[in-house]
Order: structure tokens, then sequence, then C-alpha cells
């Protein structure tokens, strides 16, 4: 919202500028012309004057000029200038003959000094709209760099807060656990699987690759403490046949494991059977889920997106060297994805 109407602003400024540009010219031209032709004079002037800089702006700058073809730049706008101001002259010459010349001469001829005029003259407004680009593109860059050093000093305020409250909860999750180990061991450890989940978050998950090792140890944390929701004993085959130097980026096999128990999972069945398969060939990574689908379909409080944002985020770092698969295959959901290593 902020862009628009700083877009709609800028819009409002240009306007501004080029209708004070034709009052300018108008009221130059009126002591020496008509009103008519003080009108029309200003108008066409103010027009070609326009042509000018958007020309050079809009066209010849970015495309040239900033993609550093220079030469071809000053070639490109010299070309431009002379059409341009050849075009003014005549067009100029024409409408006096056609609207103001009480004897209209029907060759229109321009002097060497006229046409060096028209020249100089488009020249002058052309310079003119070069250093407005330049200094709009110095403000531009100047406000970006101040935004860079604002949003760096907020993400330095963040982490320092950051650094804090997860160490605090820590220390606290950890006293919990030495309590609960004396009466409760099994909650005591079911609370250290919390503990490793929550340090993966904070400690893992914002770097651009980790170690196979953690990945695994994190789903299988998650794993456990989904078991505690679940009334019966889950059948559960995790294959890991990939060696543990392997790295990729974090949460990457999270979103197969957690739509098992989000959608595949019956909680009142006896029997949940899944296998879990992750396994290196070829320098590529093999990870691929199957569970039965639950002859109840389970309510889901939101519509499914996991998988197409996994997906997104597959395209954002592998490009298309990626396979992601879903499938239904005997009652049973399967899906898979293959990435390189």
């Amino acid at each position: 919202m902020q862009i628009f109407k700083e877009m709609s602003t800028a819009v409002r400024v240009q306007w501004l500028i080029w209708l004070m540009v034709l009052l300018l010219l108008f009221f130059t031209l009126l002591p020496e012309d008509s009103l008519g032709q003080s009108v029309t004079y200003a108008l066409l002037n103010t027009s070609f004057y326009a042509m000018v800089v958007y020309g050079n702006i809009s066209f010849l700058y970015p495309r040239l000029f900033l993609k550093n073809r220079k030469v071809l730049y000053i070639i490109a706008a010299i070309l431009f200038l002379l059409s341009l101001s050849i075009t003014r002259a005549y067009l100029m010459m024409w409408l006096y003959n056609l609207l103001f010349n009480p004897k209209p001469d029907a060759t229109i001829m321009l002097s060497t000094m006229q046409l060096l005029r028209n020249v100089f003259g488009m020249l002058t407004i052309f310079l003119l709209g070069f250093v407005l680009r330049m200094a709009i593109a110095y403000f531009i860059l100047k406000r970006e760099t101040e935004e860079i050093l604002l949003q760096h000093a907020q993400t330095e305020l963040n982490l320092l807060k950051s650094q804090v409250q997860p160490h605090f909860l820590f220390n606290t999750l950890n006293n919990i656990y030495y309590e609960a180990f004396r009466e409760a061991p099994r909650t005591a450890l079911l609370i250290e699987r919390l503990s490793e989940i929550m340090r993966y978050f904070v400690d893992e998950s914002p770097k651009d690759k980790v170690k196979l090792s953690t990945e695994i140890n994190f789903l299988e944390n998650y794993i456990a403490l989904e078991k505690i929701r679940i009334r019966h004993e889950i059948g559960l085959n995790f294959i890991k046949d990939a060696s543990d130097d392997c790295q990729l980026p974090p949460m990457l096999l999270m979103t197969f494991v957690e739509n098992i128990f989000k959608h595949g999972i019956d909680k009142t069945s006896t029997r949940n059977d899944i296998e879990i398969s992750l396994v290196r060939q070829h320098n590529r990574l093999v990870f691929s889920t199957c569970n039965e689908i639950p002859r109840q379909p389970v309510s889901s409080s939101g519509r499914g997106s996991g998988i197409e944002n996994l997906r997104k985020r597959l395209v954002l770092l592998y490009g298309d060297n990626f396979e992601l698969k879903t499938e239904k295959s005997n009652n049973h959901f399967i899906a898979s994805l293959t990435v390189p290593l």
C-alpha cells in the first residue's frame, strides 16, 4: 500500500511540473504571439520536451546506460535528439503556415540556424532530464540504504531478544526434566525430546543446510511426541540408508511426516502402519513415506497446503532438479521426494 501511495504522489508531482512548464512557455510566448499561437506552441513544445525526458529515462537509460552500453547509448541519444529536433522544427513551421500565417508558403525550408537552435534546445532538456534521473536514482539508493541499516539494527535487536528468551525456556525445561525424571522417567524423556525440537528450531532451522543426522533426530523427536496423542501403538518402520555427512536444507522432510499424523492416522484403529524410507542413491537423497488411508476421513481445520508450499520451496532451492510425487495405491497414500546432494 505504501508503494502505491508513493507512486501516486510521484505521478501527481510530475503532472504539476509539466503544468508549470506549460504555463511558463505560454506566458513567455504571449507578449510576442497571439493567444492561440501561444497556446499551440506551448502545448507543442511541452509535448516534445516530455518525449525527450521520458524517451530517455524510460527507454534509453534503463536499456543501454544501466547495462553499461555507454557508446551505444550516446549514439542512440544523438539520433533520438536529431529526429525529434527535425520533426519539431518542421511541425512548428507547418502549423504556423496552416493556422497563423496570413500568406502561407507552400515550401517549408529550415535554415541551419533554426535547426541548430532546435537541436540545442532539445539537448538542454535531455541533459536536464538525465541529471534529474541520476538524482532520483541517488535518492532511491540513499533511501534503500537507510532502510537496510534500519532493518539491520532491528534484526540485531531481535537477535538479542531471541537469545534471551530461548535460554530462559531451555533452562526451565531442564529443571522440569530433572524433577520429572525422579517421578516419571517416561514423561522426562518426552520433555527432553520437546527441548531438542525447540533447540532445533532456534539453532538449526535458520541455517541454509543441516546434517542429515540432525534432521533425522528432529523427525524422530517429532514422531515420539505425536505418538502421545494416539491411543493405540503405531507400527513404524523407519529405514535409514544414507551417510550422516550428507547435508540438506532444514525442515525439508517434515511436511510428509506431518501430513501422516494430520491426515493418515485413524485414532480409533488398533492398527496404523507407517513406513518411512531415507536412502541415498547416486548422489541423490530419496525420501518416501507410506501410510494407510483411514476408513473415516480425518477432519482438518484448514486446507492442506503443505505439499504446495513444499513444492514452491523446492523450486526456489533446486529449480527443476527435484522430483516430488504423491499418489494413492491399494488404500495407501505414498509420497516421495528426490533431491540432489
